[in-house]
């Protein structure tokens, strides 16, 4: 596929955002979370001004580089896990009843919907975290991670009955990875029904993401909230490998796995791209009527009911370190570029970029590429 070509008018510009003030993070009592529903919600001191809701519908105006433009760029909402993400080099995975040693090990902030988040604040667009650590110190580590990256975290819960959600990444030389989650905060502690605080950001939303290390009840709830206010949901297939229950797809506008997690939703093969395509079919029978393919080396393809798919060859990158969080950078891009209302086509294209950089830098979140990386590499 040939580049495409933005004009002036059609390049993404840096906004501000004139955001609500950070408010403390709020520590629940586990119990009361899960048993009492009735609960008071903190009140907001300063509650989020209204949002024109799909701005894509309509051109997005380009900003002045001194006026706040908050009316006109609703903010990219992340619902999903955080986890401190245990990274081991290593030449090769450990066959079974075998010891390895790595050649390096160090913790650093991760979790897809925290990457997400992450990448969302680094390409300068407004992005509000909802999500939940322990009291602990990777708790700490990333809520300064994400607030280093522009994310507002009023929504992020601090829990005190579980421990930050955590996961062990298996880092091989040629930048390959393999990962081995545990949920800790992630996925308990959440209220059995969400409260009206809660959901309020994600009804002002512009674009709202998902990902599966929460609980699907919890996924549920916010992409209901979320359609019944028009505002469209992507949800990403990382994560748990449970089916995914027919109420969540149903209120799903873009679903976005990799080849193997279609392979395994769909109990299809995903090796050519005719067998993707037969996967993608079936998905469209669950009632999704956009699937965006992450398809690795292969770039990805762009899925709508009824029409010709779109495909995006990889940017190529001069290196490959880690191609950890490259999904989820792939992700938070193409929703930017969806909620400033790009075309299709120039979204797969600006995530293709965004993926090429991060795979260039060890670590989830340290190599989520700013904006102008991204442009300069288009």
């Amino acid at each position: 596929m040939k580049g495409i070509t933005l004009s002036p008018s059609q390049q993404w510009h840096p906004t501000t955002f004139n955001s609500t003030p950070k408010q403390p993070n709020r520590t629940h009592n586990a119990t009361l979370l899960q048993l009492n529903t009735n609960t008071t919600t903190p009140s907001r001191r300063n509650p989020l001004p209204s949002f024109a809701i799909n701005p894509s519908k309509t051109p997005t105006p380009t900003p002045s580089p001194t006026t706040h433009q908050t009316k006109n760029n609703p903010p990219l909402v992340v619902v999903g896990s955080a986890n401190a993400d245990i990274y081991v080099e290593i030449d090769r995975l450990p066959k079974e009843g075998e010891t390895i040693s790595a050649k390096t090990g160090q913790t650093l902030a991760g979790g897809k919907g925290a990457n997400q988040a992450a990448c969302g604040g680094k390409l300068s667009y407004p992005t509000y975290f909802v999500g939940q650590v322990g009291e602990d110190a990777h708790g700490r580590s990333i809520t300064e991670a994400l607030e280093g990256g522009g994310v507002h975290l009023d929504y992020l819960n601090i829990v005190s009955a579980a421990p930050t959600g955590h996961a062990v990444v298996m880092l091989q030389s040629d930048g390959q990875n393999s990962i081995i989650i545990v949920g800790g905060a992630n996925m308990c502690c959440w209220p059995e029904k969400l409260s009206d605080f809660d959901l309020e950001v994600v009804r002002n939303a512009g674009i709202v993401l998902l990902q599966r290390e929460i609980p699907d009840s919890v996924n549920s709830q916010v992409a209901k909230a979320a359609r019944s206010a028009g505002v469209p949901v992507i949800l990403d297939a990382g994560g748990m490998e449970a089916p995914i229950p027919v109420e969540l797809l149903s209120f799903v506008n873009i679903f976005s796995p990799n080849e193997t997690e279609l392979a395994r939703l769909t109990g299809m093969p995903t090796e050519s791209f005719e067998q993707i395509s037969q996967a993608v079919a079936k998905c469209h029978e669950m009632g999704v009527k956009q699937v965006l393919v992450k398809l690795g080396a292969k770039g990805s393809a762009l899925f709508e009911e009824g029409e010709e798919p779109l495909r995006q060859p990889i940017v190529s990158a001069s290196r490959v370190l880690d191609t950890t969080g490259a999904g989820d950078t792939f992700t938070a891009a193409f929703a930017v570029a969806l909620v400033e209302g790009k075309s299709k086509k120039e979204c797969l294209r600006f995530a293709a970029a965004a993926a090429s950089l991060c795979v260039q830098v060890k670590g989830a979140i340290p190599s989520m590429p700013d904006r102008k990386a991204v442009l300069d590499l288009i």
